[in-house]
């Protein structure tokens, strides 16, 4: 059981996705850093101009229940920043990818004629009987 696991926890996607949550728990730190840090101060910048002194306490009060839609519009932004940034780096990956994986697909062209003969020849021989 314990070497079954091993085979298990040694595959590439479980190695894969392991390093994918570590990276993206450091990833979404940094991004939330940033939000927090940058960007909604200058939101709240702009916000100030209508009154409005900080951004996540923004809130509206009814019959004595307090909606806080400042947290929301923050997650909003953290989550579309967080989206474009994963977006640039898996299209950037991909393109690598690509770039890297011309030379396999001529391989795999090269091995699929040569079974393409072979197969060819395989017919003729059984045709001739």
């Amino acid at each position: 059981m314990i070497k079954e696991f091993k085979e298990f926890i040694m595959q590439g996607n479980v190695l894969d996705l392991a390093i994918g949550v570590v990276i993206g728990g450091a990833f979404t730190a940094i991004v939330k850093a940033i939000v927090e840090g940058l960007i909604t101060p200058l939101v709240g910048l702009v916000i100030s101009l209508f009154g409005v002194k900080n951004m996540e306490k923004m809130s509206y009060t009814f019959n004595g229940v307090e909606f806080g839609y400042g947290m929301v519009i923050s997650a909003i932004i953290t989550f579309f920043i967080t989206a474009i940034v994963v977006f640039a780096i898996v299209k950037t990956v991909n393109k690598a990818r690509d770039m890297s994986g011309v030379n396999k697909e001529e391989e795999v062209e090269d091995e699929m004629e040569a079974t393409e003969q072979l197969l060819m020849e395989i017919r003729d021989l059984l045709s001739k009987k």
